[in-house]
């Protein structure tokens, strides 16, 4: 129908996070696939994604680095759902440990704890 129809293009709608960061849509169901799709951009699968495109693109690995402060440990504060944000903290803090662990190997620290 044109309601489901015009339901899904705003659950869709409101998955990119340049476009949607800070706002919540307005249907249960947008809210979980743009947690579905911030959760899967974070934690080790988030971080293997980082280093393939930016291999893929070219880009040095202090660039992929760079999109981790830009981007994904922004996300845990932007999920929807009680049971996003569980995820979202277990592997935000995966993602802390991985860069620290990249910062000292590289000889600085993680600005984020």
């Amino acid at each position: 129908s044109e309601a489901k129809t015009a339901a899904i293009i705003g659950a869709i709608n409101s998955v990119p996070f340049s476009r949607n960061r800070g706002k919540r849509p307005d249907t249960q169901e947008g809210r979980i696939v743009q947690d579905a799709d911030r959760l899967d951009a974070i934690g080790a699968v988030g971080i293997a994604r980082t280093f393939a495109f930016g291999g893929e693109h070219g880009r040095l690995m202090e660039d992929s680095i760079g999109h981790f402060y830009e981007k994904l440990l922004l996300l845990k504060n932007e999920m929807n759902t009680e049971s996003a944000r569980r995820i979202a903290e277990k592997r935000h803090q995966f993602m802390v440990s991985f860069l620290n662990e990249f910062s000292e190997e590289m000889g600085a620290r993680c600005k984020e704890e």
